[in-house]
């Protein structure tokens, strides 16, 4: 799975949350820990929580979406969207083995 738009979203708001939805709902991966988050997608569609969004990264990338792995990774996330490099590197860091 290309996670290069919901890791944009994420780390710089690029794409739009209006633009990101349709794409995660075309390539949905077959994990099955992302279905529910995918239905709650569906349901919610550009309203969806963005700590939905960073729970679904996490399981995307094989990792348990606990309060402390999302608090975490939602963090890193606000710092990587005020141009925090090292944030963006340490997000990408903590997603990056296991990825399904």
């Amino acid at each position: 799975m290309d996670f290069e738009s919901l890791d944009g979203y994420l780390l710089s708001g690029t794409p739009s949350k209006a633009e990101l939805v349709p794409r995660l709902l075309a390539q949905r991966s077959h994990v099955a820990a992302a279905a529910p988050f995918y239905e709650g997608i569906a349901r919610l569609g550009a309203r969806t929580p963005d700590l939905a969004l960073l729970a679904l990264r996490l399981v995307l990338a094989g990792k348990k979406a606990d309060d402390a792995s999302v608090r975490r990774l939602r963090e890193l996330s606000e710092r990587g969207r005020t141009g925090d490099a090292s944030a963006c590197d340490e997000y990408r860091a903590m997603l990056h083995d296991g990825e399904a």
